[in-house]
């Protein structure tokens, strides 16, 4: 064990989280993570239809602030972020979607979280297409930082530290997303 996983099992440890998420995440094959991506859709409930990244959406600023509570336009239209260990998405366990709670946009399948012990739902792979990047300096080192490539919301930071076989962690605002549960 080399002294990065030897620090984060320790930091896992000692917060009490479990290792289910990271070693669901951790087994899963890129094959696995393949089909994950593109049977995201096994997971909506029934009479959903969500919209596609192709159908942008574009409201001027009084809309957003209409459609969104104040702390996700903070969030999703000002790149803000929410304190850790706050969002209820982060023990959440149903199977379900997440989606962009700006525009609904589908972006995660239940089967893509995980527990990265940082306070912010995360993710090891997305639903492929739904994300735009760019670098962000706010932190004075770069950071990957991604928004819905539907409504342009921010919705957190990727990261490279993730499990295998991916090594990512999308690391999420969870006022950003809203989970919709599978029913039945």
């Amino acid at each position: 064990m080399n002294r990065r996983s030897f620090t984060r099992a320790g930091m896992l440890a000692v917060l009490g989280i479990g290792w289910q998420g990271l070693a669901r995440a951790a087994a899963a094959s890129m094959k696995e993570i393949a089909a994950m991506q593109n049977n995201w859709r096994n997971l909506l409930a029934p009479g959903i239809k969500p919209p596609a990244p192709g159908e942008p959406l574009k409201l001027a600023e009084a809309e957003w602030r209409k459609r969104l509570t104040p702390a996700q336009f903070n969030i999703l239209r000002e790149e803000g972020t929410e304190r850790a260990g706050t969002s209820p998405l982060n023990a959440e366990k149903r199977p379900g979607i997440f989606v962009c709670a700006g525009c609904d946009l589908p972006l995660f399948s239940s089967e893509m979280k995980y527990e990265s012990g940082t306070g912010w739902p995360s993710f090891f792979t997305t639903i492929p297409g739904v994300f735009g990047t760019k670098i962000d300096y706010k932190l004075v080192w770069p950071r990957t930082e991604y928004h819905c490539i539907r409504c342009g919301g921010h919705h957190g930071h990727v990261f490279e530290d993730g499990p295998q076989p991916t090594r990512q962690r999308w690391c999420n605002n969870g006022l950003a997303l809203k989970f919709i549960p599978r029913q039945g």
